[in-house]
């Protein structure tokens, strides 16, 4: 980061006092220029995450990020802003962790506030056989380093007394919880990164939709854009649920499904939920916001959509998980409502590696874990694109497990949503 452009408690100071006159963008609105080394396409947190860390860690600056949009636009400025690495599998958990490493010094890395609030998250429990499995997870969290507490039905009732413990149906055991877990600004992370990656030379260019590839001697030599051509010696895909509308351009289909996620929004309420909990019998997470609002979602919509809007019965499936555990939920009043476009796996766990076609590489396939694994993916996709081989811990993401058998299977549900 340049000396100038750090922010300190003085500049704000500053700032007020001469009515921000002094103030400069946070980033270039850069201009297309012919080639680049490495073009990224996708503007959201895992594509600007790239470019900082190819920048930042590798020292390659000739690049460009093309976002079709706005920065911050997409997807991640379309989620429930919930961190964790409260996962159970080798092949994730020690990428999540990982990811939460990254989150914890994220602010003062950027120099920018992203609101990192590790309030911890709670996993709730409604039966012994959950229990079990809640054990099961929480020691692969343990040795993984992400630490986990077991916690009874009344170390329950003192984080969430509020919820419904005698539920004849869903009668609360106890839970798993994340002390470490919590939530960041979503559009706030996708702006920091763009903002260090800008000040170490990337290209930040935005409204440059990408329509199709270029080719030279069989391999992709750059992206046809809505504002002419740019040639790159690689091209990087990190656009979430539209990564299946690019690839099939090239003449190959992924194995993943774009699916429309909700996500909700209540009235303002006194401080009353301290971190973020789960339904362990439905879909239903829930953190409450700085402003006192309920932020919170449940399932994926019931067929495939790239439209960044949902449809009712989901809205009423959700209301009627968020009911069966919060009895005054539905008298409250809900401002509004937003989607994103989830690209689903059949194994509920994402794909990162170099492409099946010379000069690819695909970021993609973070069914429910994409916000949360910003930071990761950033790094390890930078690894992979810098050096053509995957890092340690995205060895597994391989496009060829399907093929091979070698799934990652979190859940045992396919295609389907990758929560708990």
């Amino acid at each position: 980061m340049l000396p100038h452009m750090r922010y300190s408690v003085f500049k704000v100071l500053r700032d007020g006092l001469t009515s921000n006159r002094h103030l400069q963008p946070a980033w270039r609105d850069a201009v297309p220029k012919p080639h680049y080394d490495i073009v990224i396409v996708g503007g959201g947190g895992h594509g600007m995450a790239t470019a900082y860390y190819l920048a930042k860690v590798h020292g390659l600056t000739n690049i460009a990020v093309v976002e079709k949009g706005w920065i911050g636009g997409g997807n991640a400025g379309r989620n429930t802003t919930i961190i964790r690495s409260n996962y159970l599998l080798a092949a994730n958990e020690p990428f999540y962790e990982w990811s939460m490493k990254l989150w914890e010094g994220l602010e003062q890395e950027l120099n920018y506030n992203v609101m990192v609030s590790q309030s911890g998250i709670i996993n709730l429990i409604h039966s012994d056989a959950q229990r079990d499995a809640y054990v099961r997870r929480g020691n692969a969290m343990i040795l993984n380093g992400a630490g986990a507490k077991l916690l009874s039905r009344e170390d329950v009732r003192e984080h969430l007394p509020f919820l419904d413990f005698d539920n004849g149906r869903f009668p609360i055991k106890g839970g798993l919880q994340q002390p470490r877990a919590g939530t960041a600004r979503h559009d706030a992370v996708v702006w920091g990164y763009a903002r260090a990656a800008s000040a170490l030379g990337v290209d930040i260019i935005q409204n440059c939709e990408v329509v199709d590839f270029l080719f030279q001697d069989g391999r992709i030599a750059g992206v046809k854009t809505t504002r002419g051509d740019i040639k790159a010696d690689k091209t990087a895909l990190a656009v979430a649920g539209n990564t299946s509308r690019l690839t099939s351009k090239l003449g190959f289909r992924l194995p993943i499904e774009s699916y429309v996620l909700q996500a909700f929004i209540s009235e303002g309420l006194k401080p009353f939920i301290h971190g973020a909990f789960t339904f362990g019998a439905g879909h239903f997470y829930c953190s409450q916001s700085d402003k006192g609002e309920l932020v919170f979602g449940g399932d994926i919509d019931g067929y495939n959509s790239y439209a960044q809007r949902g449809n009712l019965p989901v809205v009423e499936d959700v209301f009627e998980g968020g009911a069966a555990l919060i009895p005054f939920l539905p008298r409250l009043r809900y401002l509004r409502q937003w989607a994103g476009i989830c690209d689903m796996s059949m194994d509920g766990s994402p794909i990162m590696c170099v492409g099946p076609v010379p000069g690819l590489y695909l970021n993609a396939a973070w069914n429910y874990g994409g916000f949360k694994a910003t930071p990761a993916s950033g790094w390890c996709f930078a690894h992979t694109i810098a050096r053509d081989e995957a890092h340690p811990l995205n060895k597994n993401f391989r496009i060829d497990r399907f093929r091979t058998g070698h799934l990652i299977d979190e859940k045992g549900v396919g295609a389907q949503p990758n929560l708990h």
